[in-house]
């Protein structure tokens, strides 16, 4: 009996199918059962054969990849992992793809054609296994989150006596978990949020400025040097891992980010764990930590030190992720305070500060 994942592989390029086909045979749990050369060549292969998962190029002629993503996730709901070039034109279309129900994507290293391809052949085979497993039904349609109502960014913001801080860790269903937690937020939040969503490089820039068109608070990504300030909302840039240190002229805590390429932890760069523990350490029983959906146990030690320094913790409930990995061993660890479904995040946060 074959129990090997079965996976279709999309893709214009004759090299990018022999290439990605060749890194996922490679895994003796993964088989790729047939290629396609387009969008409408997908879709037809996806009604012959039934993969398990698909993976599907963002660019194509005739039908392109988020066209194509609509069509099989309302008529044959199928796991799918974008595999997008590193573009701004391709970012953006990648967070739409995620809002229509992809699982997750992978980036091309160099291009549309990369023949280097292999270099993210790991993270492709790790997300494949990851989608093979994926709840199916909570991959729906999300409309994003529009700002309407009229606050104008930059103006004056009430001043809290005390700044807390707000640390967030996501992965896998991160994407639009944090679509709709953030533009939830009152913009005279009296904390200060700093988030680590797993994403390649070159990503987190678009993420950040589709958050903030989205959201009344202000959201950009990190750079060094920056300060934790209330209503402000600071993502780690992908491939550095993102730390806070105390202002030493400051009488009150003040946070300023500094960033590294020190070695991957977990596998991964930058690390929810990395950071929380880094807040922890500057803000005490001011951290508020919250871990959303993704896979694995990044978060588990960050959680714990934010619970020993007399913060809050919570973590996305098990129905609302879209893997249960992350909250999960948080929960058996028993760092988190609270497990709440994603729609009700943004409201226990506004609780607490």
């Amino acid at each position: 009996m074959n129990n090997k994942i079965r996976v279709l592989v999309v893709d214009d390029s004759a090299l990018m199918r022999l290439m990605i086909s060749d890194i996922l045979n490679s895994d003796k749990e993964i088989e790729v059962v047939a290629t396609a050369r387009d969008g409408e060549d997908g879709i037809k292969r996806v009604t012959e054969l039934k993969p398990d998962v698909v993976t599907l190029d963002v660019e194509m002629p005739r039908l392109d990849g988020l066209q194509a993503l609509g069509y099989i996730m309302s008529e044959i709901p199928t796991p799918v992992v974008m595999v997008s070039a590193h573009t701004k034109k391709g970012a953006e279309a990648t967070f739409r793809a995620l809002e229509y129900g992809a699982v997750d994507f992978v980036s091309k290293p160099s291009g549309p054609i990369s023949g280097d391809i292999k270099a993210v052949g790991d993270e492709l085979v790790a997300k494949v296994k990851i989608a093979a497993v994926v709840n199916l039904d909570k991959l729906k349609f999300i409309q994003p989150k529009k700002n309407t109502q009229k606050y104008l960014k930059g103006k004056p913001k009430k001043i809290a006596p005390e700044v807390k801080i707000i640390a967030i860790g996501s992965s896998t269903g991160g994407v639009c978990a944090l679509g709709e937690i953030l533009p939830q937020l009152d913009p005279d939040i009296p904390a200060g949020l700093l988030i680590v969503q797993h994403m390649p490089t070159g990503f987190t820039e678009a993420f950040a400025a589709r958050l903030d068109r989205e959201s009344k608070i202000d959201i950009k990504q990190a750079e060094a040097g920056d300060k934790i300030e209330q209503g402000k909302a600071l993502i780690a840039p992908g491939d550095y891992h993102i730390t806070v240190k105390r202002e030493v002229s400051s009488k009150e805590t003040v946070g300023l980010i500094s960033l590294n390429k020190k070695p991957p932890v977990h596998g991964l760069r930058p690390t929810v764990d990395t950071m929380m523990l880094s807040v922890a350490e500057v803000y005490g029983d001011k951290t508020i930590g919250v871990i959303l959906t993704g896979m694995g146990s990044d978060g588990t030690r960050g959680m714990k030190a934010i619970k020993e320094s007399e913060g809050k913790t919570m973590a996305q409930d098990e129905d609302t992720c879209v893997v249960y990995g992350m909250p999960k061993a948080a929960v058996e660890e028993g760092v988190v305070d609270k497990v709440v479904p994603l729609d009700k995040i943004a409201e226990e946060i506004m609780k607490i500060v």
